[in-house]
């Protein structure tokens, strides 16, 4: 369920508990003028130390930080020392494509207009999270290409101080026309969604034509120097395992990263056990015909098990959040088009950060909404078989 600004009062007021995991705040008043400290996050989930930032408020100004590099906040530090620095963003709810797994059959009962996050209101909290320590933000939907103003967002984030990585996650049907413009205006990382190699299938999967369009897409995006192009493949038993080497095969001579993605349990999408082919099968799949596929290092917080077929020019991986979960070191953080905060994609616990901004919420009590978030995240998702009986939202819905 939802938080909206009804509980606004007894979350600030009764969040002692979160106050430890989301950061303290004492203030002095010297000439009008406001010394902010604030606790940061160490090293360590243990190693949590008072640091006088220095940071002046001088009312009716704008902060200006003075200390060039600030320890991990607290505020994105869950109770497990897992820090959040990579924050998902829906630019919409809307999609070209309705893809099985992705948007249920009868579709979905969108969101009005006037209870969208604004450009503004995105960028403003794209703003608090950077300053707070995410380094990576990633653009989704809905179809994000589909937003008349992607353009002019990609833009602004491109300003933000310290955001390393701008990414985006496209069902490709746009893009080879908007990549030019992607490319100049900063887009760092483009995951395209594709499903099978077959035309006809392709439009049973997705219930729209649209092939040629993504293929095209990736063409572009490997011509316009993107490397690697990754490709994420929804694996369903019945419509597309007998592609798999045909996936791997493309890595031969282009440099895209196929990341084959265990089907998951999303309302409306009618999941069932026997239609998820687990990472260990498609693995010993794929080793029947390249028995020396090699493991490719990665770093703590990468989602995918890489693998490359010696010789290849690209490499392969699998996302396997159900059969081998990875939550003890994720560090993803949602907003959905609406304006809610998800600390776990497979979770139904949400925060109307929207509503906390159109109330007037000032950024530090935006903090502490966001803090006390996440810091009721869970060790982990419930497994696959009582996410299937959880109640939330289509995938749609909470950005792919």
């Amino acid at each position: 369920m939802a938080l909206n600004c009804s509980t606004f009062s007894r979350l600030i007021l009764g969040a002692q508990t979160a106050a430890e995991a989301c950061g303290k705040r004492a203030v002095q008043q010297t000439s009008g003028r406001y010394r902010v400290c604030r606790w940061y996050a160490g090293v360590t989930h243990e190693e949590k130390t008072l640091e006088q930032v220095g940071e002046l408020m001088v009312p009716g100004s704008q902060r200006r930080v003075l200390k060039d590099v600030l320890p991990f906040s607290a505020f994105l530090m869950d109770s497990f020392g897992r820090r959040h620095n990579y924050l998902r963003m829906s630019l919409t709810e809307k999609c070209n494509l309705r893809c099985q797994y992705c948007m249920p059959q009868e579709g979905v009962t969108l969101t009005p207009r006037s209870q969208l996050l604004t450009a503004e209101e995105l960028l403003m909290l794209a703003r608090l999270f950077v300053r707070e320590g995410v380094n990576k933000i990633r653009l989704t939907g809905g179809e994000p290409l589909i937003r008349p103003d992607v353009l002019p967002i990609i833009a602004e984030l491109r300003k933000l101080e310290g955001l390393k990585t701008i990414a985006i996650t496209t069902n490709g049907m746009n893009l080879t026309r908007l990549l030019p413009s992607l490319k100049k205006t900063g887009v760092d990382l483009l995951n395209i969604s594709l499903d099978t190699l077959v035309p006809a299938k392709f439009e049973f999967i997705a219930r729209r034509k649209g092939f040629h369009k993504v293929m095209e897409g990736i063409e572009k995006a490997i011509e316009m120097g993107y490397n690697p192009v990754k490709v994420n493949c929804v694996v369903m038993r019945g419509l597309n395992e007998d592609e798999l080497i045909d996936f791997v095969s493309l890595t031969e001579r282009k440099p895209l990263d196929v990341r084959f993605i265990e089907y998951m349990p999303f309302d409306g999408n009618r999941w069932n056990f026997k239609m998820m082919v687990s990472y260990q099968e498609m693995l010993d799949c794929i080793k029947q015909k390249w028995p020396n596929l090699e493991p490719v290092p990665g770093e703590e917080m990468d989602t995918a098990k890489a693998f490359r077929v010696p010789g290849f020019q690209g490499q392969l991986g699998f996302i396997t959040s159900m059969s081998d979960n990875f939550c003890g070191s994720c560090n993803r953080l949602r907003i959905t088009a609406d304006g809610n905060l998800k600390v776990c994609l497979f979770g139904n616990s949400e925060v109307s950060l929207r509503d906390f901004l159109r109330s007037g919420a000032t950024e530090e009590e935006l903090l502490h909404i966001i803090g006390a978030a996440v810091g009721r995240k869970k060790k982990q998702h419930a497994g696959m078989f009582n996410i299937s009986q959880m109640k939330n939202r289509p995938m749609i819905l909470i950005g792919g």
